[in-house]
């Protein structure tokens, strides 16, 4: 890691003398020491106000400001009800009489970090500011009542989001930028450009933030925008839209040339926001703007859509802005909302640490990106508070997830279409319903436990397979059908006929010819609707052993279109499910095997099993105990890969576990969250049944049954094939020996086939061995070494002890 970012409110500074805010700022430290003392640089982004701050900037040090004082929404209007108050319509003072603020005690809040900093840790810091387009944070009578015409959205209510494209009317307030007031007509960039770079510079800052996807989009929140109103799509008006995006980030950065740009991004995906709200985040990333690429969102936190989080942090880090900086964050206090993520919302679970850090990046040299930085939100929470408990909490499994980070692709690899999403909504080809689709139909599929693994564009999948051919092949490869003639899907075609595995999704409209023949499909008219649904795979289970619905709801609108294919041939095969409209039959999922090599290639045709409601900021999921989701067949065809994934569940609305299977250091490092306790696991994998390390699995007809706790993160080395019902558990043992490093007990062995995934370049000194009387003094067990890594034993009963 090479940076530490620790998120501060002013709350933290009950007393602004100068004495008692070093004594915090060295607190601060104190409680994140571990995390500060293992990094190369430590940030601090100071959470003051809103931005308003740097709006209404003078230039006068001794001037006050609104700070962020509050609990509950800064801004009004406010509910006078008394019984009708919540903090969404009410603020309270988080303190009686709260200090007030001058630019001058900010600078020296700025000045003591940076100096206390030094003195703790002897390492450079630099500290950030922010722009926030909303009203919650501090009381901001430029954006409500000054100069309104900058907030025309409606997040959050009527009249209270920033525009990024707005354009000021005049004042003649003497500000900082503009010692002669605003002229009429500024754009809003312009005037934040040059504000910014003044406050920036007197102040001593060194770094600005765009919060709540300000500057990506002009209200980005929602499912519905500019493109889609939620009943059809309309890209007439995007250039326009993508035009005054980019407008802003030119004008701000002719005011504000140096100045580095992090952000949080949108709450939504990549496509999500092209789709809806055109969002141009590939011209922002190559603009030459300075930015960082956005954290992954802790809206998961808040709403439980961990699917969204990950499908929208891969979208944004496929491709990268010039720095080629991912930015990890999260949740532990809200300085604003009397909450407390860690103690409240997450429970002191550490999935939201454990699953974005268990996905990863390639790049065109096919290498794993790593994290760059780790950013706490909040130091404090909404009292000002900072409880010991929490840093000691957090921070072991940070740096536990940090140590695991995936050095390889893992289980699933997402080869995401960046700039195909933006030619399909920007260009003539009149595609961007299979924008909307491709990213929510994903989400959707995460939500349901298909275990989305690494991300890569399609440029850089194309440049890493020819410098290193065998990179993708332990992975399964997904993707939207490529199109005819195309790069990629000539390099797909190649994968599968020398052993890889491939599973295509969503419409084949525009499917390569060789693709569509390899499949055994050829185009039909589409059906679309509610369409029985009939299949051969195995599903999830349930109480009571009911039958999984047979109706499903494809809307067109959403799903890029109908179901529109049909096999070649009477002999269907390798068909797996079709939808019917009476008499009319469609395939709706194929698997085949391809080539000498046993090479697989697979689609699914999917649809967004989801309605879209005026009243919703997101996508309603379809009742599961009606209607059948076509998302959950991404990872029910696992199967024909040899990957079983089936939970068992007391209830079909019961909601799925996220399942993540990530590689380092050659192991396999399971990574989950399961919003029930209720819930079991059944899984095999091509090498047998995985049992982590300490974990006990339940084996009975090939099959593996494992119990899920809410959040687990295991390592896992050791794969078992056995016939014979038992439970399989899989600990770490002491070393007990000077030439030892680690050892492993593996009990419950029935004449079992044992694959044993050896750390790298310890295959030679790893040692199969009966469990005897005393440690390592066992019978050898013979152990011979496979294609990938492996080291097998067969005919093994008992305890086996691996030693190395």
């Amino acid at each position: 890691m090479r940076r530490v970012v620790l998120e501060l409110s002013l709350k933290s500074f009950r007393s602004i003398g100068d004495t008692e805010i070093r004594e915090n700022c060295r607190d601060i430290l104190r409680q994140w020491q571990a995390l500060v003392r293992s990094c190369e640089e430590v940030a601090f982004l100071i959470w003051a106000a809103d931005g308003s701050e740097i709006l209404d900037y003078r230039g006068r040090a001794a001037d006050p400001f609104e700070w962020a004082k509050w609990i509950g929404i800064a801004n009004g209007p406010w509910e006078q009800e008394h019984a009708k108050r919540c903090l969404h319509n009410w603020r309270s003072a988080y303190m009686e009489s709260p200090p007030v603020f001058t630019y001058e005690r900010l600078a020296f809040v700025v000045r003591a970090l940076k100096e206390e900093t030094q003195r703790f840790a002897g390492k450079p810091c630099r500290v950030g500011a922010l722009f926030d387009p909303g009203p919650e944070f501090a009381e901001s009578s430029f954006k409500y009542e000054r100069h309104p015409e900058i907030s025309p959205g409606s997040t959050m209510g009527k009249g209270r989001w920033v525009n990024c494209s707005a354009i000021l009317r005049g004042d003649n307030v003497a500000y900082a930028g503009f010692p002669d007031g605003i002229p009429d007509d500024t754009s809003f960039g312009i005037f934040l450009g040059r504000q910014s770079q003044r406050f920036l510079t007197d102040l001593g800052f060194d770094y600005l933030w765009f919060s709540n996807g300000f500057a990506f989009a002009l209200a980005a929140w929602n499912v519905t925008g500019e493109v889609f109103d939620g009943k059809e799509f309309d890209t007439s008006r995007a250039p326009q839209v993508r035009d005054a995006i980019l407008r802003f980030w030119r004008d701000f950065r002719r005011e504000c040339p140096e100045f580095p740009i992090e952000t949080r991004g949108s709450n939504l995906s990549t496509g999500m926001d092209l789709s809806a709200h055109a969002s141009p985040v590939r011209e922002i990333y190559g603009g030459g703007f300075n930015l960082t690429a956005p954290v992954n969102s802790p809206w998961a936190a808040l709403n439980g859509d961990y699917g969204l989080e990950l499908v929208g942090w891969l979208s944004h880090i496929a491709a990268l802005p010039k720095n080629e900086i991912i930015p990890f964050r999260f949740y532990i206090h809200d300085p604003w909302w009397a909450n407390s993520p860690w103690l409240d919302r997450y429970g002191r679970e550490p999935h939201d640490i454990y699953l974005p850090l268990a996905i990863n990046r390639i790049d065109a040299a096919g290498a794993t990106t790593r994290p760059d930085s780790v950013s706490i939100l909040t130091v404090d929470d909404s009292w000002g508070r900072r409880p010991d408990v929490v840093p000691n909490e957090v921070t072991p499994h940070l740096q536990r997830a940090l140590a695991d980070f995936p050095d390889a692709p893992g289980l699933v690899t997402w080869i995401y279409p960046f700039n195909e999403y933006h030619e399909w909504t920007f260009g003539s080809e009149g595609r961007v319903q299979e924008v909307f689709f491709g990213d929510w139909f994903m989400r959707a599929a995460v939500n349901q436990g298909f275990p989305l693994s690494t991300v890569v564009t399609t440029e850089n999948f194309l440049q890493a397979r020819q410098t290193k051919p065998a990179l993708f092949r332990a992975s399964i490869l997904t993707c939207p059908v490529p199109e005819p003639g195309s790069p990629l899907a000539a390099a797909l075609i190649e994968e599968v006929r020398n052993g890889g595995r491939v599973l295509l999704y969503g419409p084949l409209t525009h499917a390569d010819p060789q693709l569509l023949n390899t499949l055994g499909l050829k185009p039909a008219k589409p059906l679309a609707g509610v369409l029985q649904i009939k299949s051969s795979l195995e599903p999830d289970r349930w109480a009571g052993d009911a039958a999984a619905p047979d109706q499903i709801h494809v809307r067109e609108i959403t799903s890029g279109g109908g179901v529109d294919a049909v096999c070649l041939d009477s002999s269907r095969e390798g068909l797996l499910a079709q939808v019917a409209a009476g008499e009319d039959v469609r395939a709706f999922t194929v698997v085949r095997s391809v080539g000498p090599h046993s090479g697989q290639i697979g689609w699914v045709r999917g649809g967004l099993s989801e309605e879209i409601k005026e009243s919703e900021m997101l996508p309603v999921r379809d009742d599961p105990a009606t209607w059948f989701g076509a998302e959950r067949i991404m990872r029910l065809v696992l199967a024909e890969y040899g990957v079983l994934l089936r939970f068992i569940k007391p209830d079909p609305t019961v909601p799925d576990p996220l399942v993540i299977a990530a590689r380092c250091r050659n192991a396999v490092y399971f990574s989950g969250f399961s919003p029930s306790t209720n819930v079991t696991m059944q899984w095999s994998f091509p090498d047998g049944v995985p049992v982590p390390v300490g974990c006990d699995v339940w084996l009975e007809g090939g099959t593996g049954s494992m119990a899920l706790p809410r959040a687990w993160h295991r390592e896992c080395r050791v794969f078992v094939r056995q016939s014979t019902r038992a439970e399989v558990g899989c600990r770490e043992k002491y070393a007990g020996a000077t030439d030892v490093d680690r050892r492993l007990i593996v009990t419950g062995l029935v004449d079992a086939t044992v694959v044993f995934l050896p750390e790298p370049d310890s295959a030679r000194r790893v040692r199969f061995q009966e469990e005897g009387d005393y440690l390592g003094m066992g019978r050898e067990i013979p152990v011979e070494s496979h294609p990938g890594d492996q080291l097998v034993a067969v005919g093994i009963s008992g305890s086996l002890l691996i030693s190395w």
